[in-house]
């Protein structure tokens, strides 16, 4: 019997080595690399494009050239003669006539008109100054202040009277840099208006409910003609006991528009 267990004490060495080896073997056996199919993609991904376009220039490359059309643009032609200074003077864009005394192109008041004081301000000598103009509002220091901040520069005007009915038309200016006020002049419209014939903007209205005078307790109707050019604003104003005639007021705007172009 202690043969046996002899024995079996020698034999188990082999069987611990022969654990080993397998061990050794089972490390050895290369392993699966992972993320081998993701970087075969992802060249075939890159390389794609390049093959493309390399084949895609070598066909066109092989084509023969197509020739362009010839321009289709005549030569500068020149005039055999001298240029005529005068011809030419005659010929380029004329200054315009806003540039001078605006007094000059209001119309004149009509025949069979009266004088007015322009609400109490008094015989005019046809320039309305800036304070005279801001009294023309409820508010006259804010409207003061509105004025010169807009680039008041200066406003012709004519003033007169037909019964109960007053009339007003000016030609205000504004100053260099400050063309955006006339615009907003022409801009700033009641809802019912009629285009003036000639303008792109201008317009005239006549209210069909009365307004009151400022710190008063009058009443009027008001009728307003606007448009401009460049910096230059016309305006027309009428007020009446009784609602404005529409037609009047257009002819109004039209003969004054008309001494501005």
């Amino acid at each position: 019997m202690d043969e046996q267990v002899t024995e079996e004490l020698e034999q188990t060495p082999e069987v611990e080595e022969t654990a080993e080896q397998e061990q050794e073997q089972e490390q050895e056996q290369p392993k699966p690399q992972r993320g081998r199919t993701a970087r075969l993609l992802v060249a075939a991904l890159l390389l794609g494009p390049l093959a493309g376009a390399g084949v895609g220039y070598a066909v066109q490359a092989a084509r023969p050239a197509t020739a362009l059309p010839p321009l289709a643009v005549a030569a500068p032609a020149y005039p055999s003669a001298a240029l005529d200074a005068k011809a030419a003077a005659e010929a380029a864009p004329k200054a315009l006539n806003i540039d001078g005394d605006l007094r000059k192109l209001l119309i004149a008041k009509p025949a069979d008109a009266e004088s007015w004081d322009d609400f109490g301000r008094g015989e005019l000598n046809g320039w309305l100054s800036v304070g005279e103009k801001a009294m023309n509002y409820g508010g006259a220091d804010r409207e003061f202040g509105r004025l010169l901040s807009g680039g008041f520069r200066r406003d012709a005007l004519v003033v007169w009277k037909k019964g109960d009915t007053k009339y007003e038309v000016e030609l205000i200016q504004y100053a260099a840099g400050h063309a955006s006020s006339a615009v907003d002049a022409v801009d700033s419209r009641p809802s019912d208006v009629h285009p003036i014939e000639g303008t792109s903007t201008g317009f005239y209205s006549a209210a069909k409910t009365p307004k009151t005078y400022a710190e008063s307790t009058e009443q009027y109707y008001a009728g307003t003609a606007v448009a401009h050019r460049g910096d230059v604003v016309m305006r027309i104003s009428v007020f009446s006991p009784n609602p404005v005639d529409e037609n009047e007021l257009k002819d109004l705007a039209k003969r004054q528009w008309e001494r501005l172009v």
